[in-house]
């Protein structure tokens, strides 16, 4: 709590938490509950401008546009938040193993996530995402896998960087083995870097996801989300911008918002980071 409270005095900490706020409580409003049917199409009143019914009007197929972009906000993001958990949990194990173990497992490793990285991770969930096909499990183990590299980098480096402080010597001279040592003492002070990356990562995954299913290799319709409402848009935004319009700035205010908030956490959680932003200010 001491650190969300100093967070929010921040501006950008500020207007990212509430930016964010509002598409994770859209998000979990739209799993539960939307003025229409999202699925439900409606012939006769295709392309209706808005309304009291429709607020933001109706789609090529008279679909409610309010009703998709709210159950599309639920399925982007749960999906963004799913895509977290194995690149975290694998990412942080293999790691830590790598930096503090050593040897011919840091080696052998370090030379797959070389070759892995130096494709964009976006490349290869599209690949992935060929030979799984189009479905939201499918998104969710490409998206895992294109940015496992990332994660496991930075925890090594930080494991790396703390097992050479004077703490980590104290814990191995007091007896303690190497393994209660990574633990108790190494993986906790890891956290900072990896709660910043894991912020940052939401907003790529997002991203990755709406581009994934514009492609149309991410949720296939009539499933809404923001990437393939935009794709079922782009044949008619000469006549009608809205359609695309709409889900391109929430797509917008949710990046903006997790860049904003990781921004603020960077700060609190890096001094360094956080000495340097000062210094260029002065």
């Amino acid at each position: 709590m001491k650190l969300l409270s100093r967070i929010l005095k921040k501006a950008n900490g500020l207007i990212g938490f509430a930016m964010l706020a509002v598409v994770l409580l859209t998000a979990v409003l739209g799993s539960v509950w939307t003025p229409h049917d999202p699925l439900k199409s409606d012939l006769m009143n295709r392309f209706s401008s808005a309304s009291a019914a429709h607020p933001f009007g109706t789609d090529m197929f008279g679909r409610d546009i309010l009703s998709r972009l709210m159950r599309g906000a639920w399925v982007s993001v749960s999906i963004g938040l799913a895509t977290l958990v194995l690149p975290v949990v694998l990412g942080t194990l293999l790691g830590s193993a790598a930096g503090y173990f050593r040897g011919w497992f840091d080696r052998l490793l370090m030379m797959v996530l070389d070759a892995l990285m130096a494709f964009p991770g976006l490349l290869i969930a599209l690949g992935l995402m060929a030979v799984i096909g189009a479905n939201r499990y499918g998104v969710i183990l490409a998206l895992s896998f294109a940015y496992l590299p990332a994660v496991t980098r930075v925890v090594r480096g930080s494991v790396l960087s703390i097992s050479q402080s004077e703490f980590v010597e104290a814990s191995r001279a007091m007896g303690n083995s190497r393994l209660y040592t990574l633990i108790v003492h190494i993986l906790p002070n890891c956290l900072a870097p990896l709660i910043v990356l894991t912020t940052m990562m939401f907003g790529w995954v997002l991203l990755a996801e709406s581009a994934l299913s514009f492609l149309g290799l991410g949720v296939p319709p009539p499933e809404p989300s923001w990437g393939n409402i935009l794709s079922e848009a782009k044949a008619h935004l000469m006549r009608y911008p809205m359609l695309g319009l709409l889900p391109g700035v929430c797509i917008s205010i949710a990046l903006l918002g997790v860049n904003l908030l990781g921004d603020a956490l960077r700060d609190e959680l890096d001094p360094k980071s956080a000495t340097a932003s000062s210094k260029e200010t002065l």
